[in-house]
């Protein structure tokens, strides 16, 4: 029986991954075919490191990751000014409070980042348990994000739900035990996802009942 839901924030909640991309972009000053979303999707989900290895790499090391960082945070936050929720995102959040369902967020995100968008949206009134990469010591693909989640729940891991957009994401939360649903974005939509229980396009493809539904008939 699911007894709770747990979501990824960044790609999940709001499309902050696109508009990252669209910013380093603007900083390289590349087009996308210079920089092809399939390669940079790969290093979305767990921590910048990877990531920002890799715009050095691709600025030719003209660029620190001091000056990616600072120019990139500038262009990232213009570009989310007026943040808007992922379809189907607060229908979602709305249902699982409604069924009186434990409610979840695992990011490895910084909790400023991840609750200041969720208080611009009117959303953080829905969860019950918050935690971020301020809370552990290794972020997704690690499952610990998940395993705290659950263990504040004081639930089994497979009477949650996790909703994840990225590969990393979708490591950490089987290798927690949860019930993972694959909902990609513009960014992820093309990256191997393996080993996940539901695919969908956007949380309109279906109700959070039909999702819970499926999975208690299991």
């Amino acid at each position: 029986m699911i007894k709770a839901v747990v979501f990824d924030f960044d790609g999940l909640i709001i499309d902050t991954e696109f508009a990252l991309y669209e910013s380093f972009c603007n900083v390289l000053n590349v087009e996308e075919r210079e920089m092809p979303i399939g390669e940079y999707a790969t290093f979305i989900g767990t921590d910048s490191t990877d990531l920002l290895d890799y715009i050095v790499r691709k600025s030719n090391k003209r660029l620190t990751k001091e000056d990616i960082v600072e120019k990139t945070n500038r262009i990232h936050r213009q570009k989310l000014e007026y943040p808007v929720a992922r379809d189907g995102v607060e229908d979602y959040l709305k249902t699982a409070k409604d069924l009186g369902l434990k409610i979840g967020l695992a990011s490895s995100s910084n909790r400023k980042w991840v609750t200041s968008f969720l208080e611009h949206l009117g959303f953080i009134k829905y969860f019950d348990v918050i935690q971020t990469s301020d809370d552990v010591e290794m972020v997704k693909p690690d499952p610990a994000l998940y395993r705290n989640v659950i263990k504040a729940f004081g639930i089994k891991p497979s009477e949650a739900i996790a909703f994840e957009d990225s590969a990393n994401g979708l490591k950490a939360a089987i290798g927690a035990g949860l019930n993972c649903v694959i909902v990609p974005n513009k960014v992820t939509k093309n990256l191997e996802f393996e080993g996940y229980h539901l695919r969908l396009n956007s949380m309109k493809d279906k109700s959070l009942k039909e999702v819970i539904t499926n999975f208690n008939i299991q």
